[in-house]
């Protein structure tokens, strides 16, 4: 098996954690970095696991989906006032079952591995992602098979 990653930096989202007993509940943001470590079990016919250049789809997701929103638990209890927010275009929300960074990283990497699959024709796989909350906090997300 050979990996590579690739890295994508400096993604403003906001997020909170509505059940938190502390200022974490209230909405607030940092600067993300995501990076993805790619696997195949064979290079392909220019000697990569995976061609960086034809990684925008992903860039275009987090540019759609992640920079200037904010993630929220599917079960805040002020998803009616956000979805109002959201509707007068002051909010732009990413639905998530949990919206730590260990619950951000697990949607990414769910969110991710089928289009890399269909990219790549199944002959590579995600082995991880990796998310970091600013520079002093992180998650890892690797499946398990």
């Amino acid at each position: 098996m050979i990996t590579c990653t690739k890295s994508y930096r400096d993604i403003p989202l906001s997020h909170r954690q509505p059940l938190h007993s502390g200022r974490c509940s209230r909405l607030h943001g940092h600067s993300w970095a995501i990076t993805l470590t790619f696997e195949a079990k064979e290079l392909d016919d220019n000697g990569f696991v995976i061609d960086f250049g034809d990684l925008h789809f992903l860039k275009d997701w987090i540019d759609q989906n992640l920079d200037h929103a904010t993630a929220l638990k599917k079960s805040d209890p002020m998803q009616k006032e956000c979805e109002k927010l959201e509707q007068t275009g002051l909010l732009k929300i990413l639905w998530v079952d949990s919206a730590s960074c260990e619950g951000i990283a697990q949607y990414l990497y769910h969110t991710f591995q089928p289009m890399i699959d269909e990219k790549t024709k199944g002959r590579v796989r995600l082995q991880s992602l990796h998310l970091e909350e600013d520079s002093k906090n992180s998650a890892t997300y690797t499946p398990v098979f």
